[in-house]
This record gives C-alpha cells, sequence and structure tokens, in this order.
C-alpha cells in the first residue's frame, strides 16, 4: 500500500538559466512521507526564507518540482487525471496565510463556502448544505447568523481566517496545508 502523500528527492529551484548568480535552491532533495492511518499534527519550523511556503505548495500540487516527484496515493500529482485530481483537491486542503487574497470583494462569504460544498457535492439538498456550511462555521467559533450574508471587507481578519480553516473543515480532507497557521 501506497503512502497518502510523498516527497521524492525533491529540489525546488527558482532562477537560473544564463545568469546562475540568481538561481535561488528554495528546497534541496527532500523526501517526505505523510500517512492519513494516525491523525497527527506536524510543524515546519525555519526562518523567513528557508522553504516552508514552497514546501507548502508542492505538496497542494501548485508548484511543481525541479527534481524528484510529488506523490498521491503513489501517482504523480502533476500527472492526474481529471477524477484523480478532484480526488486530491477534496483530499488536501490549503489555509493561507493570507485569507483576504483568496476572497473576491464583490461574493459574499458565503460564496467561498458553498462553491466547494456543490463543487464536491458533499450535500444532497440545499438544506443539508447550509446545515454543513454551519457546523463548519460553528466548529470555528462563528456564528454563522453573524458571518453569513456579509462582504469580506466587513469581517476581522480573524474572522476571514477562521472562515478559511472552516471551509477547509467543511470537504473533511485527509490533509490541512497550513502557510503561516
Amino acid at each position: 500500500m501506497s503512502a497518502f502523500l510523498e516527497l521524492r528527492d525533491v529540489s525546488k529551484v527558482y532562477g537560473g538559466g544564463l545568469l546562475d548568480r540568481l538561481r535561488n535552491v528554495a528546497l534541496d532533495q527532500i523526501s517526505l512521507t505523510l500517512d492519513t492511518a494516525r491523525p497527527a499534527i506536524i510543524a515546519v519550523v525555519g526562518e523567513s526564507g528557508s522553504g516552508k511556503t514552497t514546501l507548502a505548495r508542492l505538496l497542494l500540487g501548485l508548484t511543481e518540482p525541479s527534481s524528484g516527484e510529488v506523490l498521491y496515493q503513489g501517482q504523480n500529482v502533476h500527472a492526474l487525471g481529471s477524477d484523480g485530481r478532484k480526488n486530491f483537491r477534496r483530499d488536501v486542503q490549503a489555509v493561507f496565510q493570507d485569507p483576504y487574497g483568496v476572497y473576491n470583494p464583490f461574493y459574499r462569504v458565503d460564496h467561498v463556502l458553498s462553491v466547494p460544498a456543490r463543487n464536491f457535492a458533499i450535500a444532497s439538498s440545499r438544506a443539508e448544505m447550509r446545515e454543513k456550511i454551519d457546523a463548519a462555521l460553528r466548529a470555528v467559533g462563528l456564528r454563522p447568523e453573524e458571518i453569513l450574508g456579509r462582504y469580506p471587507h466587513q469581517l476581522s481578519g480573524g474572522q476571514r481566517q477562521r472562515i478559511m480553516v472552516a471551509r477547509a473543515l467543511l470537504l473533511r480532507p485527509k490533509l490541512i496545508v497550513a502557510d503561516e497557521p
């Protein structure tokens, strides 16, 4: 049986080319295996510029490695078909450092919760979807009646961040990657 998510000898280099002196090695031959058999919290600690965000982006499949591979249940993340990609997106969720960048100011915050709920068909009816959204918001200490229907700029930074955590929890992922939680 293969690991849930694995980095095999992954390196990520930015820059380079003719001006090799501008080359920046963000990660150099990192191997990491994440299994979902037992719940765990893993923290990656390092100074600014040490590659933590690059590591998170690789785990999320948002950045391709310069060398090595990122494997989801034994398959290369960047070679997954549409079904595999959808399963990966449901199983591996992100909570980014700056939640404001995720919001579209023209949409109410409900949108950031209802779109993934619809896309991943987590409920069989609108009422059930609303119940699940309400439960996810309560799980992060927010009252749905105070949050839903509002625009991102009407909320505090902490509230916006907790909505992003609720969004991740809503899909019941196997892994949450948090950049600067």
